[in-house]
């Protein structure tokens, strides 16, 4: 069983350190506040740049609910975002429809896992721009 805990932990402790991944790809961290707690939260995760927005896909690994970091930024859409050697406030919005689908196939394709996961679940992996305040 991994410890994805103590995974983010090791990769967050990375990212600020380097810059960047140690894997290389295009890492971002986000920090959410708890929908219950109000407790700041970063979670390091993939992103497709996307002209001057950052995307991101709630995919969960597949679980068959969305992870807590979207449900977070649901309830408070003000996130903030370290990604390119910048840290920045951010308003997050969800991507619907033909849009959605475009940038959800264009990061598939990139990385193919994101589609394995989607296969595991019928629950559509909402994704999210996360746009410079």
């Amino acid at each position: 069983m991994i410890d994805l805990q103590a995974m983010n932990e090791r990769v967050i402790a990375e990212f600020r350190a380097n810059g960047r991944h140690g894997d290389g790809l295009p890492t971002l961290l986000l920090t959410t506040t708890g929908a219950r707690t109000g407790r700041r939260h970063v979670t390091p995760m993939l992103f497709l740049a996307d002209d001057d927005r950052y995307v991101v896909f709630a995919a969960n690994g597949g679980a068959p609910g969305h992870p807590d970091w979207y449900r977070n930024l649901v309830a408070e859409p003000s996130v903030d975002v370290e990604a390119d050697g910048e840290a920045f406030t951010a308003h997050a919005v969800e991507i619907t429809g033909a849009a959605r689908d475009r940038l959800f196939a264009k990061q598939a394709k990139a990385f193919p896992r994101l589609a394995e996961h989607q296969s595991k679940t019928t629950r559509p992996f909402p994704v999210v721009a996360l746009h410079r305040v």
